[in-house]
């Protein structure tokens, strides 16, 4: 299994690739990848991190797990390969997309087009067996992805961060909130979109804000 990163991901994560704890994860997920079937492909683990460079992201969305059926999961999160249903919180997220900014979203649920611009879908665990939600939880992703957001927040300015969920909403306490916008809903889950994810405003507010600190704002369709 070869997994490469960007190299400025590469660059300001140094100091975690060399920790113990990493080695660990390494070794886990390679023994994982060995016997069982786990998504997404070895090549996509760092996907997210490959169309989007540290120094391009722009704004920030935060998963849990990567998709555990069959071509699903390719690194990013919410997202699906072209070709696969679009899964039904995403569906919730184009229907807000469309109801704030009254556009008509594409028909696929490759976000691909979105980390291009500078969105960071980030899951908190990166890789995950199949058809076993929440398996490599707990083995050291997240301890990996806690310091993605704090790297972030410590060497960079007017980032947003989209935060939906009590999972995700977790993570604020590690955000200077005098540097960045953090943006909290409940998740767009088909549970719980309906008590305040539907109106929460999000994607026009991220963009508001991009464009008050200089930067272009993201084509959400």
């Amino acid at each position: 299994m070869k997994v490469t990163i960007e190299q400025s991901w590469e660059e300001v994560l140094c100091e975690e690739f060399n920790s113990p704890y990493f080695y660990q994860l390494v070794k886990f997920v390679k023994q994982e990848y060995a016997t069982k079937t786990i998504f997404p492909p070895g090549k996509l683990i760092f996907n997210a991190f490959n169309l989007c460079p540290f120094d391009k992201v722009k704004v920030v969305i935060l998963g849990q797990d990567p998709y555990h059926n069959f071509n699903q999961a390719h690194g990013l999160s919410f997202s699906v390969n072209d070709g696969v249903e679009i899964p039904p919180s995403l569906v919730n997220i184009y229907q807000e997309i469309e109801s704030e900014l009254s556009v008509k979203t594409l028909p696929t649920g490759n976000l691909e087009r979105w980390a291009k611009q500078g969105v960071l879908l980030l899951n908190a665990t990166l890789t995950v067996q199949a058809h076993m939600a929440g398996s490599h939880q707990g083995k050291g992703w997240e301890r990996f992805t806690d310091a993605v957001i704090q790297t972030l927040v410590k060497r960079r300015e007017h980032l947003v961060f989209m935060l939906w969920g009590n999972y995700a909403q977790q993570k604020s306490k590690y955000i200077d909130k005098s540097k960045h916008l953090v943006l909290t809903a409940v998740h767009p889950s088909p549970l719980s979109a309906y008590r305040g994810f539907f109106g929460c405003g999000h994607f026009r507010d991220a963009n508001d804000y991009l464009i008050v600190h200089g930067l272009e704002p993201i084509d959400w369709r």
